[in-house]
């Protein structure tokens, strides 16, 4: 890999500092809308980079916002920092040991994340300042992407509504263009209210939220067998009704998650889940409450920008690990199964091969394998900005997302080379769409067209607030 292009002589002139960035976040692991240190750091970082800063961005106090250059386009460049409960764990280990504390970990790279992203906006912000021309570069600082939809409320609130372009990324694997695929969802939580009695003594007299939400589990995985094949239902106890099995128990909650292929079925697989959870209110003689907690939208791709995207991925070539990053990488590989492994290559649409710990390809465009189908709230501003994502190969191949594996990897070398290259890619991107208008128009063109049949709508309605103390029950 040679830095032959200016803007990736520019990405290397600060890697040192967003390398320890990242490594500062990663000691710092903070839940969903929790973000508080995480935030300031890169607050912090934008100031010392000479952005002009907000913060508190969009109403949401871990969201932060720096903006540099005059006029032109606006390019987004999208960065996380939230991390997940229960996946503390020792770095560079390959043997499960968490640390001590209340077991968060970023067991899903979004220390690398936020990182690199910010690099990408530096250098960018670096390179039109030495060019001269038009154009701005923002770094949206987005918190609890996991479940939390901070971009969507920030969507529907117009934090984008000036946005030309947005460009972000994720930790994985291999070095590729993200495929835009991905499974719009919503959070709802179900509160049943029931009336309390002795157990024994006068049972006829109490009416049992926690049967209500037993009901309502057997009705939902019942309905599976009839949803399309892409959908997925999952829920978790938040109130199970307290300790003693003496008291018929007069509350109880449930959190569902409700995903679809797009939001259409989404709204359809919705309706169906609310209706059982009124059957099972019915039959037990309780009543239910439904609160939306938050909601994402899936991913449209955009042809112009992806075909740009990989164009500085093909010029740039794989990562530069070295025989040290390999077999640190091979040590990871030795606590996954083999089907692990495989299915990570399956994911990539690349046959497997034996033997290989790091990433050493760069995956083409046009080879499609079975991605994963998560959800990210990145599906939102797809809807209204045109919008590319890189994977940029962070870790050992076949490491699970979330999973004590992937913590411990976020600070190893391999993890930093993957980063920098990742934040080349990202902009090489954004330099392109400032030099080339007609690229910002083909990629505009293509989102009106896919959204011509069927205009963005919120899947989060204005009533629903940002869930800032969903980390809560964590």
């Amino acid at each position: 890999m040679q830095n032959t292009e200016a803007i990736w002589r520019l990405v290397e002139a600060h890697r040192a500092d967003f390398q320890a960035l990242s490594d500062r976040i990663w000691h710092m692991p903070e839940l969903a809308y929790t973000e508080t240190r995480s935030c300031a750091e890169h607050a912090a970082m934008l100031r010392q980079q000479g952005f002009r800063v907000t913060e508190q961005f969009a109403g949401i106090p871990t969201a932060v916002m720096g903006e540099a250059g005059e006029g032109g386009p606006v390019i987004a460049i999208l960065g996380e920092y939230d991390a997940l409960p229960g996946l503390s764990q020792e770095a560079g280990l390959a043997e499960e040991r968490p640390l001590p504390g209340p077991g968060y970990g970023h067991g899903c790279g979004h220390n690398l994340l936020g990182s690199a992203s910010l690099l990408a906006a530096t250098a960018v912000k670096d390179w039109l300042a030495a060019e001269g021309l038009p154009g701005r570069v923002r770094y949206y600082g987005c918190p609890a992407e996991e479940g939390g939809a901070a971009k969507g409320f920030m969507v529907r609130d117009g934090a984008f509504a000036d946005v030309d372009i947005a460009i972000s990324w994720h930790p994985a694997a291999f070095a590729a263009v993200q495929e835009a695929v991905s499974l719009a969802n919503t959070r709802i939580d179900f509160r049943f209210a029931g009336r309390a009695s002795h157990a024994a003594a006068a049972p006829h007299l109490g009416r049992s939220a926690l049967d209500a939400v037993e009901l309502m589990n057997v009705g939902v995985n019942y309905m599976r067998e009839h949803m399309p094949s892409d959908a997925r239902v999952h829920y978790a106890y938040l109130d199970a009704g307290g300790v003693a099995p003496n008291v018929v128990q007069p509350s109880a909650k449930v959190r569902y998650l409700i995903r679809a292929r797009d939001l259409v079925e989404l709204r359809r697989l919705i309706g169906r889940v609310r209706k059982i959870a009124e059957g099972a209110a019915l039959m037990t003689e309780t009543r239910v409450e439904a609160k939306v907690v938050s909601g994402v939208s899936n991913l449209l791709g955009n042809g112009p920008l992806e075909r740009a995207m990989q164009a500085n991925l093909d010029r740039l070539g794989p990562p530069p690990f070295d025989a040290a990053d390999r077999a640190k990488a091979a040590e990871f590989q030795a606590t996954l199964t083999e089907e692990d492994i495989q299915a990570s290559w399956r994911r990539i649409g690349l046959p497997m091969r034996k033997g290989v710990p790091l990433c050493d390809v760069v995956v083409p465009l046009e080879v499609r394998g079975a991605p994963m189908m998560g959800s990210t709230d990145v599906g939102d501003v797809s809807w209204v900005v045109p919008t590319v994502q890189a994977r940029g190969a962070t870790y050992a191949i076949g490491t699970p997302g979330h999973s004590w594996q992937l913590t411990a990897q976020g600070m190893l070398p391999a993890a930093h080379k993957g980063m920098v290259h990742v934040a080349k890619v990202m902009a090489g991107t954004a330099v392109d769409c400032l030099r080339d208008p007609a690229l910002v128009a083909a990629a505009r063109a293509e989102l009106a067209e896919r959204t011509a049949g069927s205009p963005y709508e919120p899947v989060l309605s204005p009533e629903v607030q940002p869930p800032f103390d969903m980390s809560k029950a964590a």
